[in-house]
């Protein structure tokens, strides 16, 4: 079943490198990131967890938890955090789930084409999860998909910039134009009109009837 935006995420139980989680308990009024990589021990994928990894701090502040999910079991998950936190130089301190029954990569479309091969014609990668991305605001429904092939290591940058763009445009009349960064003017919605966006955001700078710009909100 394929995810769409405004989705409640699905819940789940799950063994993890940090005990047991329950998603939706464990969410907690926080925004959450769902990570999912191929396979533990694979460079790519090493290179990604180390990102996050670094990025511990950043999450924090953005009140956002991340939580990493493959078809490896617990224990492959802990030894291989060991390589994450010697690539990365910093500790990997969010969990990673055991995603051997493939519950979640099933329950988030996870897995690739090939997977929904008859079983005879399916090999061992097959069952790999793709690179997949999800961010799940505090009311548990999904602000945010990403999915890149196996080949293709993602821009954490990136990452963290929509989260920043889905934090300030959430609940807020407001929307981010291409390549925004945090602190630049963002678009008025066209749900307000001129007067309601100048009480609202202060000046406009109008460049079409219906693009507007406006500082946005602190």
């Amino acid at each position: 079943m394929s995810i769409r935006i405004n989705d409640i995420a699905p819940d789940f139980t799950a063994a993890s490198t940090a005990g047991e989680i329950k998603f939706h308990d464990w969410l907690d009024g926080s925004y959450a990131i769902i990570f999912s990589h191929p396979r533990d021990f694979t460079p790519v994928c090493t290179t990604e967890f180390g990102a996050v990894a670094q990025l511990s701090a950043e999450w924090k502040k953005r009140n956002t938890k991340v939580i990493g999910v493959s078809v490896d079991s617990v224990e492959e998950h802990q030894k291989w955090k060991n390589d994450i936190e010697a690539f990365g130089g910093a500790p990997a301190d969010f969990p990673i789930i055991d995603d051997t029954s493939l519950t979640v990569s099933k329950a988030f479309d996870m897995l690739p084409a090939e997977f929904y091969l008859p079983e005879a014609n399916r090999t061992p990668a097959n069952t790999a999860t793709v690179r997949s991305v999800y961010i799940i605001g505090p009311d548990k429904k999904v602000r945010l998909t990403m999915t890149y092939p196996m080949s293709v290591g993602r821009n954490f940058a990136e990452i963290l910039r929509a989260l920043d763009a889905v934090q300030a445009t959430d609940g807020v009349p407001i929307a981010t134009p291409a390549n925004w960064q945090p602190g630049q003017d963002v678009i008025v919605a066209l749900s307000l009109n001129d007067a309601q966006a100048e009480e609202k955001f202060g000046a406009l700078d109008i460049k079409l009837p219906y693009l507007r710009f406006a500082k946005a909100p602190k």
